[in-house]
């Protein structure tokens, strides 16, 4: 059962934006989703434990986009006119039952990923944020079957043994200088 406290009326509706991050309208999750896509709002969330190890997580086998692959801690899209910050925040509390910690903004990156496996495709406006996770995540078994802290060595096995997200190494390649500020620099990052 999912831990949000306000369940989306349905459709599920996405914040679609044109090339410079402004909101241009609003279309049904599944439908932004389809080839070609529709750029549309999104955030991604990486959040490190006292030692520096990145939170990672497996995303539930049940869920109809990229299910059963590595991603980063949290990841979707806000509700049209939620702040980023404000949906980030809502989502790992709903996903893995904790509120992060001294989580920040560190950039926004566009890009078009098509999702092989399911035929759909991220074309996303991506804002980015790192913090930290102070207490024992407990995941929402809807969304998450598994959950890793990883060093970037792990992180860099972990990503030669077995598929990730189609947006993972974007979204993380996006956000580093901003992680390191976070991580002041522990784990390595």
């Amino acid at each position: 059962m999912s831990r949000s406290t306000t369940p989306p009326a349905e459709p599920i509706m996405l914040e679609l934006v044109d090339e410079e991050g402004r909101t241009v309208g609003v279309e049904e999750k599944l439908a932004a989703h389809r080839a070609p896509g529709l750029l549309h709002r999104a955030f991604s969330v990486f959040l490190f434990d006292a030692e520096g190890r990145l939170l990672l997580q497996r995303r539930a086998k049940e869920k109809y986009h990229s299910p059963g692959v590595w991603s980063n801690t949290c990841c979707g899209h806000p509700y049209p006119g939620e702040p980023p910050f404000l949906a980030a925040t809502r989502r790992t509390v709903e996903e893995l039952g904790v509120a992060p910690a001294s989580l920040r903004a560190v950039g926004t990156v566009r890009y078009n990923h098509p999702d092989p496996a399911s035929g759909l495709v991220e074309q996303e406006w991506n804002h980015l944020f790192a913090g930290r996770v102070e207490e024992a995540p407990r995941p929402d078994a809807a969304e998450i079957c598994e959950i890793d802290f990883v060093t970037p060595h792990a992180l860099a096995e972990r990503r030669a043994e077995g598929p990730f997200s189609a947006w993972f190494g974007t979204v993380l390649d996006a956000a580093l200088p901003g992680i390191r500020e976070v991580t002041g620099g522990t784990g390595g990052w």
